[in-house]
């Protein structure tokens, strides 16, 4: 039976807005609507500073569009990109107290106060997060993700993975995993297994081969979503496999999560490097570390002749990283090796541990988890202020 958005939408009338004033519908605060496989996503948009208060609102919304015929399960999240008419519709009403604090001529003139930056909630269980991000699509990234998450697994550190690529979500084919996850207890559900790494991806969500025709708000709903509702249990380390590029999900991560640090995929050719700095620039204005840079598909050496060629270049992303101050990871060259056992679902670390290739990407999980330790470090350092 097909779902329809409006007998969703007609449901969802029914729930009244904050303050119980109007509905969310006609105020605006429901999000584009995705139905897919008999599931229904969608986000409510909010004030920040308001989330936990209507969190009643989330679940309401939630019953009420998993009451509409051939709904299985819907998925609802609070986001806080609201527009002006929108914060206008749900800001709460000044206390006595705080609207006699300006007197009414004054008003106008009264200095609105700066806003402090909201605090990134941590994930309980999770020690550290590092995301693994490229400027452009195509450099190897999601690859280079799973070999490094399986590198800190093979140095001896509780792992788990999150495919943030909600457009081409690459884990369960990397990782050679089929299924869905389960439900726990309400909406926290359970992460997939594969080779000993916790992982959560939408492609167990949806099907391979249905479109992700989703703007920004369902983006950041989805990614926070399988970041703060999977049971991930105790984990040294959560490795994330970021969607190409610098747009609103890349942001939203890097201002909303407390990321340890980023770990930057490139290509050695100038093109590639041109994104690169784009995402090393947008990490750096958020504040979050910079681990260090990969070059992928660094050169090929020929399987008849053994011939080297650097057929994208070579030492662009190294020149890159002493150029701006950052460590260099390492290099891995364009395999035969590495491609097929990533097509297999059996990537090279764990498939050839004692390859070269291996040891390569276990030398670059060891020097970025190397960095997150100095990173904090620094961060905890007393300072020293004098007067």
């Amino acid at each position: 039976m097909a779902i329809s958005k409006t007998d969703i939408l007609e449901q969802l009338k029914r729930v009244k807005g904050p303050d119980l004033t109007g509905n969310i519908v006609d105020l605006g605060l429901v999000s584009d609507i995705f139905i897919a496989d008999g599931k229904v996503f969608f986000s409510l948009t909010i004030p920040a500073e308001r989330a936990e208060e209507l969190e009643p609102l989330r679940a309401a919304a939630e019953k009420a569009a998993s009451s509409v015929a051939g709904v299985d399960k819907a998925t609802v999240a609070l986001t806080a990109e609201a527009s002006a008419s929108t914060a206008r519709a749900v800001r709460p009403a000044p206390s006595p107290a705080q609207a006699a604090a300006v007197p009414p001529p004054m008003a106008a003139r009264a200095r609105p106060q700066t806003p402090q930056p909201p605090q990134k909630a941590g994930v309980p269980g999770i020690g550290a997060i590092i995301a693994v991000a490229s400027g452009k699509g195509g450099v190897g990234k999601s690859t280079t993700s799973v070999n490094l998450a399986l590198g800190l697994q093979a140095n001896g550190l509780k792992v788990g993975i999150m495919d943030a690529d909600i457009y081409g979500p690459s884990m369960p084919r990397l990782l050679h995993i089929s299924g869905r996850p389960q439900n726990v207890s309400g909406r926290i559900i359970k992460p997939m297994e594969g080779y000993g790494l916790k992982v959560m991806s939408m492609g167990f969500l949806v099907d391979e081969e249905t479109p992700m025709i989703w703007r920004g708000p369902m983006v950041i709903s989805a990614l926070t979503q399988m970041l703060r509702e999977v049971e991930w249990g105790e984990l040294d380390v959560l490795v994330v496999d970021m969607p190409p590029g610098t747009g609103d999900a890349q942001l939203t991560m890097a201002q909303n999560v407390p990321l340890a640090g980023a770990v930057i995929v490139s290509t050695p050719q100038d093109l590639a490097l041109i994104d690169a700095r784009k995402g090393l620039a947008m990490f750096r204005k958020v504040d979050v570390p910079i681990l260090g840079i990969v070059e992928n598909m660094s050169y090929f050496i020929c399987p008849d002749c053994g011939g080297r060629h650097d057929i994208f270049g070579h030492g662009g992303a190294r020149k890159e990283a002493e150029r701006i101050g950052v460590p260099f990871l390492g290099e891995v060259p364009l395999d035969m090796q590495i491609r097929s056992t990533s097509d297999g679902g059996t990537p090279i670390v764990m498939s050839e541990p004692d390859s070269v290739h291996a040891r390569t990407y276990r030398e670059i999980a060891r020097i970025a988890w190397e960095r997150v330790g100095e990173e904090r470090r620094m961060v905890s350092a007393p300072s020293i202020v004098f007067e």
